[in-house]
């Protein structure tokens, strides 16, 4: 294991919110299935590159990459324990012997030179404390003319899957809407200042596709309001709230599913930036 400076998102990945993912897994891969959809069509592998996948989880992407990477070959890293133990396990079990996991910081991690062909990450890379040193810092490990492609969530306001569920929660409360640039889910939703970021790091030729993606919640309302339960931002909504606040929160959030379930589930907008770029040929 490399060294860790992004201590806080460390503090929280390699411990409630990695065991809670771990947990709900098929949930989670189903709720963000469009969003990976995308991103692989957008990192378009090929079948000898060596790919680097950014906050991999529980390796679902990883593997993606793996299976389309027939002779080449593809390291996931991750904060979180628990996820890249699981992810490990998934891999064995599909028999995958071109990929590997390692618990590392981005930011720190001392990437071989030029040794990759593609960085991927789905939802990975907006959690860094210094995301022009992270960015690089993986640029290093990237070949001159090597693709990045990655997909994060835009501004706080444009995604209603989270935008419901505060409102629905707030219980009274004026609840502050994340800054951008700020590390957490939302840190890369300004084009602009990411932009910005990307080509300070070194990369060129940097996209935004602005892509409307399904957030699959449950089949019907008890079993979106089951999962949503367990996503990081509700459960730190209801952190502070007890009693009859906390259960009347809980009311105003199932009836906010109820109002989204429809024939084929309990579905939300989300809005999110499928980004490329290319590694700057110095």
């Amino acid at each position: 294991m490399s060294e860790i400076v992004n201590v806080e998102m460390a503090a929280a990945w390699d411990g409630d919110q990695g065991d809670q993912w771990v947990e709900r897994e098929e949930q989670m891969n189903e709720a963000l299935a469009a969003h990976s959809a995308r991103l692989l069509a957008a990192a378009a592998v090929g079948a000898s590159d060596h790919v680097l996948d950014i906050g991999c989880g529980t390796g679902e992407t990883t593997r993606a990459c793996a299976e389309q990477a027939v002779d080449g070959r593809v390291l996931g890293i991750d904060l979180s324990t628990a996820m890249l133990e699981r992810a490990r396990l998934r891999a064995t079990a599909a028999a995958l012997t071109n990929i590997e996991f390692e618990r590392a910081d981005a930011q720190m991690y001392p990437f071989a030179g030029a040794a990759y062909d593609l960085v991927v990450s789905q939802f990975g890379v907006m959690f860094f404390d210094d995301p022009v040193a992270a960015f690089t810092n993986i640029g290093r490990g990237v070949k001159p003319g090597g693709r990045l492609a990655c997909i994060v969530w835009q501004e706080f306001a444009r995604n209603e899957w989270v935008t419901v569920a505060r409102d629905a929660l707030a219980a009274g409360r004026s609840l502050p809407t994340p800054p951008a640039g700020a590390p957490g889910p939302f840190g890369l939703g300004d084009r602009d200042q990411t932009r910005g970021i990307l080509e300070g790091a070194g990369f060129v030729d940097v996209a935004f596709d602005d892509v409307a993606a399904p957030f699959f919640f449950g089949a019907d309302t008890d079993d979106a309001f089951d999962f949503a339960q367990s996503i990081g931002i509700v459960r730190g909504l209801l952190d502070d709230l007890d009693g009859e606040r906390r259960a009347r929160a809980l009311d105003e959030l199932r009836d906010a599913l109820a109002a989204h379930e429809a024939d084929e589930g309990v579905v939300f907008d989300s809005r999110v930036w499928v980004i490329t770029a290319v590694r700057e040929v110095l």
